[in-house]
């Protein structure tokens, strides 16, 4: 278990200052950084065009928009973990219209400690989505050298006529005896007969 100390980047989505003045005081520098600052739908969207950050949170409603959208859009990007401030009157209705999309919503006004949990289980959830997107590489990994495996294996049955079972003894004792990788091997034998 690695306990080291993750930064995130954050984007604060408010047509008010105020509302990212006082985020900003929960936001200390050794743990959030770069906190970027938009105060519209369209700027939070010209930032998130330019980079992907951990955290979106939205003061709703913004100058030309609910901040609806914008948050399922962002959970929908997949790696950014979005949080939509809402009044307390509309909060049961946008919160129907958006949990099923993965999308954080809390009621306004919010106290200090309700905020940093939030960006607690924003936390959890980004670090749940970063040990996904390994797995998600590894395999993706894994599936290409099982298709450059593959690809080797049909070279030497069309090449030099070996059966299935053959060409797959062959691959698996070369990277034995050589003590290298199955697809090294694969890809010499590539590099050979293509």
């Amino acid at each position: 278990m690695s306990f080291e100390v993750r930064i995130y980047s954050v984007l604060l989505v408010s047509s008010s200052a105020g509302f990212c003045d006082s985020m900003r005081s929960l936001l200390p520098e050794n743990r959030y950084s770069p906190v970027k600052i938009a105060g519209s739908v369209s700027a939070a969207n010209r930032l998130l065009a330019e980079r992907q950050f951990d955290f979106v949170i939205i003061n709703a409603p913004l100058t030309d928009g609910t901040g609806i959208q914008l948050s399922v859009d962002v959970a929908a990007g997949g790696s950014s973990i979005p949080l939509l401030l809402v009044k307390g009157d509309i909060y049961p209705e946008v919160f129907d219209r958006t949990v099923g999309h993965g999308v954080y919503v809390l009621s306004k006004p919010l106290s200090h400690a309700t905020t940093s949990v939030a960006l607690a289980w924003m936390a959890a959830t980004r670090e749940r989505l970063r040990a996904s997107e390994k797995k998600e590489l590894s395999f993706e990994e894994k599936m290409a050298e099982i298709r450059v495996v593959n690809r080797a294996k049909w070279l030497l049955i069309s090449e030099l006529n070996m059966s299935e079972p053959e060409a797959h003894r062959y691959v698996e004792k070369q990277a034995m005896d050589r003590c290298v990788s199955r697809r090294q091997v694969a890809e010499e034998i590539i590099k050979t007969y293509s």
